[in-house]
């Protein structure tokens, strides 16, 4: 014990100083006042520890820096969106995703054929054309998949229209008005050529990506086992074809929790699916080129905003709470959390002080169920220690016969999981927007610097005082602030609230260069 407060007595003080300051800020409010700005800070800490979870995930075990983090953030605010609200349009690209998918869970076979000296000799391809066939091959897969995308029925919103655009179907959605319209219906192109072609132009599109990354050889054969996720996208994609409608109209019948459950799902599954697909072909290659990633993933950011104002609009629209969060009529507000699950209220009375049942109660619980399962993940799972061991000595791991490659693309996933996981979070409490993942991102920055990059229990002791400083001082925008001695009331402005952050990140790095629970590398 006397040896921990030893080295760590400097981080400790700085942690009592941010508690005295906390008990401070206590006494200028009411106690109602002071409990809601505080269930306010957890929510608002919980959301910006989930996209700063993912991010130290990503950095600390694989030292990449993921610049389009927020921006994946911002995506499964909008995929959680339409699942929720427009069920028709996400049962529509089923098969589309299934097929396009489908090519790039042959990865074993690929590198088998195209990666190895055998494969490239019986292929004979000389280094000049290692270098050019990709290229080419992505060119014309993207040409495949775009020409048959444009044409496939899927039910899509009008941006030039107002009454069918985002922002009119989420009001509606709002008011519990989903018109869900007609079936789309195969008129441009039949369904076997678009089938064929989408299939077609996955396998050249993931086979190009293969030969691209220049993947060491594997030394197991290829069995008929390499084919099984192949074939279970494509008999997936098929039978979403197949029973389209009554998956739609299924979807439709749920009731709001149970479909808000499943768009949280697909979110998380699609940040998933996202994070194992950039890291197998863009970043796996560049991992001892650092500068490389950093431009690669701020291009990647890039084009996921403009693919999203593209798809939903520039227009910030919100979305819709589930009906276990959304009661406000008999019984509302709640006095007990008895009372909330009886009538489903959205607001909860606490010490006579109103809040908001979703965002100060539901976010910050799952924040926390985030914050021990990833940490016991990490430190109680084979998983972790294979981790964990790949990240000192990842030659040695692969000598002991485990996929470190794999092990790592499953870190990277988890960590986009993880922001994708607090986009469709935050998009009922927040609202969506193409600037949330932005804000969110800087602020996970900012929470990263103060309490560790390379920390997980930084990210989330950083993410707690950035929600803590922020909440508190908007609080005290509105209700002032006693200056000792005189008669002034300073109330802070809305662009104190960033400015306090860095301010904040600027003090704690001066002290502690590596920030609170950061280590020496």
């Amino acid at each position: 014990m006397n040896i921990f407060l030893r080295k760590n007595y400097i981080p400790l003080i700085v942690i009592a100083v941010f508690a005295g300051l906390f008990v401070i800020a206590e006494q200028g409010m009411e106690t109602q006042d002071f409990l809601i700005t505080l269930l306010r800070s957890l929510s608002v800490g919980s959301l910006t520890f989930l996209v700063a979870s993912g991010f130290s995930l990503i950095f600390g075990l694989l030292d990449v820096l993921n610049l389009a983090h927020g921006t994946l953030f911002m995506i499964g605010a909008y995929i959680g969106w339409t699942v929720f609200v427009r069920p028709d349009t996400f049962v529509d690209l089923l098969t589309p995703l299934a097929l396009i998918v489908s090519g790039f869970l042959l990865v074993d076979v690929w590198t088998a054929l195209l990666s190895s000296p055998q494969g490239a000799t019986r292929f004979r391809l000389t280094p000049g054309m290692r270098r050019t066939i990709p290229w080419v091959g992505i060119l014309v897969s993207v040409l495949i998949l775009f020409g048959i995308l444009s044409r496939y029925p899927i039910a899509y919103w009008n941006l030039n229209n107002y009454a069918e655009s985002p922002v009119s179907i989420a009001y509606n959605s709002g008011q519990g008005i989903n018109v869900i319209p007609p079936p789309t219906v195969f008129k441009a192109i039949s369904p076997f050529p678009a089938l064929g072609g989408l299939i077609l132009g996955s396998l050249l599109l993931a086979s190009s990506f293969s030969l691209l990354s220049g993947m060491k050889p594997i030394t197991r054969k290829v069995t008929w086992r390499s084919f099984i996720g192949f074939a279970i996208a494509v008999f997936l994609g098929i039978l979403c074809l197949v029973f389209n409608d009554l998956l739609t109209n299924f979807l439709i019948g749920l009731d709001s929790n149970l479909l808000f459950l499943s768009a949280v799902l697909v979110a998380v599954g699609s940040g998933i699916g996202l994070g194992a697909l950039m890291e197998a072909t863009l970043i796996r290659p560049l991992y001892s080129r650092p500068i490389y990633q950093l431009m690669l993933t701020l291009g990647l950011s890039a084009i996921g905003i403009e693919m999203v104002r593209a798809v939903w609009g520039r227009s910030e629209f919100t979305m819709a709470r589930p009906e276990l969060f959304a009661g406000t009529g008999e019984g509302c507000p709640a006095t007990s959390l008895a009372g909330w699950w009886q009538y489903h209220c959205s607001t909860m009375l606490v010490l006579d002080g109103r809040i908001r049942v979703y965002n100060e109660i539901f976010i910050p619980i799952v924040g926390l169920i985030v914050l021990i399962g990833v940490w016991v993940l990490l430190q109680r799972s084979r998983l972790g220690m294979i981790i964990r061991a790949g990240v000192q000595d990842r030659e040695m791991v692969e000598a002991l016969g485990i996929n470190v490659r794999r092990v790592f693309t499953q870190v990277f996933a988890l960590g986009v999981g993880l922001a994708t996981l607090g986009g469709v979070l935050a998009a009922p409490s927040t609202g969506l927007s193409n600037a949330m993942g932005e804000s969110f991102f800087l602020n996970a920055l900012f929470a990263l610097a103060i309490g560790g990059l390379t920390s997980y229990p930084g990210a989330a002791l950083g993410s707690l005082l950035v929600g803590l400083l922020q909440q508190f001082i908007i609080k005290y925008g509105q209700i002032g602030i006693p200056i000792p001695f005189t008669d002034i009331i300073f109330k802070p402005t809305p662009p104190i609230v960033p400015a306090s952050t860095i301010l904040l990140m600027v003090i704690v790095l001066l002290i502690l260069p590596n920030g609170l629970l950061g280590k020496k590398e």
